[in-house]
């Protein structure tokens, strides 16, 4: 049994090993950049010209030479307007302003802008009673970018701000990596489709509903494919279909029960296990290896169990099949609102309400029935995280939490 951290660093090791070892080109595609966000950038997105491409002022106001404000007050004779997508025609001599709009160029001979609020007008003169210092105002032509200059490198995340400067420097369609392809599948007798009536003892199918949904906040495409029975022939063939994918996540039978098969089937199929249980609750039997070349993840079939491990396992895989370094578990701090006591042999994952009192935060263990209790979980918005090495904490306490996707 391997740690929380440990298990982490395994995945990310080797998948990223046997990714490297994969033929690159198989991974791009060239898209819009309407159609790339949140992709992994497979090029070099470099600045097609200085930015800005002149100096430009950074507010409404008046382009004047900052060595005729030395003296106050100072009136200055108004010789023209140039307002932004204009050429510059002016060239300012000593004893002149000029009216300039915020994005427009600066004439030649101005080395300041003063706002035009500080400022008046009489009979025809700018009235300046203030002094200007030299560049005030002005954003200096390349101080953003020089031509040519390298701004976005293969593996970057390309959000709205990353696409808005590639649209900006006129780059598109870009080469980016695919979206992953994760199959999901779901096993158990017990279990039948979510939109199906279940017998008295069956569960309707709510994992293989998360874990697409999970899939896709995540950067991947689901590829969701039927529950497979506790039967070797039929979870073989199920396999072997979701193998064919990017990566493979199975929930359920990964426990030590007489029909939890998988581990058995899948080391039928050759398969090469990295670890098969992590000290955490939830989600203790977990499993991780390869089998004919694609990562696959053996999930506790209960639904908190899933959706934990899934987001301490499965997530950074996916970011590295997507091209892009993992994202680091986003914990944040916040006071332990009761006292919390947990078996020091695992490290806790626990369901729980982050608040805030003013503007300190406050995080509460919620009451919960065990790894299948998914009405606790869908109260939660965060998971409050108890240490092995710290199983007791008063309250009053800071503590690690983890945001829950999509609750913030």
């Amino acid at each position: 049994m391997v740690t929380w951290q440990e298990a982490r660093r395994i995945i990310c090791e080797t998948v990223s090993a046997r990714r490297r070892a994969s033929a690159p080109e198989s991974f791009l595609e060239s898209l819009r950049l309407e159609e790339a966000l949140g992709r992994a950038l497979a090029e070099t997105i470099a600045s097609d010209r200085d930015y800005p491409a002149f100096d430009r002022s950074t507010r409404d106001g008046y382009a004047v030479r900052s060595a005729d404000l030395q003296q106050l007050p100072r009136n200055l004779r108004l010789v023209g307007e140039i307002r932004a997508g204009q050429s510059a025609e002016y060239a300012l001599e000593s004893g002149d302003c000029i009216s300039i709009m915020t994005g427009a160029p600066v004439p030649a001979g101005a080395d300041a802008v003063v706002m035009r609020e500080f400022t008046k007008q009489h009979d025809g003169a700018v009235i300046f009673e203030r002094p200007a210092a030299r560049g005030e105002n002005i954003v200096a032509r390349g101080s953003e970018a020089k031509g040519g200059e390298v701004l976005l490198t293969p593996g970057t995340r390309l959000g709205y701000s990353e696409l808005a400067l590639t649209a900006q420097v006129g780059r598109t369609p870009i080469s980016v990596y695919a979206r992953p392809r994760l199959a999901i599948l779901s096993t158990g007798d017990e279990v039948v489709a979510h939109d199906q009536t279940p017998g008295p003892f069956q569960i309707r199918n709510s994992n293989s509903l998360s874990l697409a949904l999970l899939a896709e906040i995540s950067g991947a495409d689901a590829v969701v494919l039927d529950n497979a029975p506790d039967e070797r022939a039929a979870l073989g063939e199920a396999i072997e279909h979701g193998l064919a994918e990017d990566a493979l996540v199975l929930s359920g039978g990964v426990s030590m029960g007489k029909y939890d098969l998988v581990e058995e089937v899948l080391a039928g199929l050759g398969a090469e296990f990295f670890f098969d249980a992590i000290a955490i609750r939830p989600g203790r039997p977990a499993v991780f290896g390869y089998c004919r070349g694609t990562p696959f993840f053996g999930l506790p079939g209960n639904p908190i169990s899933t959706m934990v491990t899934f987001e301490l396992l499965v997530q950074p895989a996916l970011d590295i099949l997507a091209g892009v370094e993992p994202r680091p578990l986003p914990f944040v701090g916040a006071k332990l609102a009761r006292p919390t006591s947990q078996n020091p042999a695992l490290a806790h994952f626990l369901p729980g309400r982050l608040s805030w009192e003013g503007e300190e935060p406050v995080v509460e263990e919620l009451a919960w029935r065990g790894s299948g209790d998914i009405v606790a979980f869908a109260r939660a918005n965060c998971l409050l995280y108890v240490p092995q090495e710290r199983p007791e904490i008063a309250a009053g306490e800071w503590v690690e939490v983890l945001p829950r996707r999509g609750a913030f």
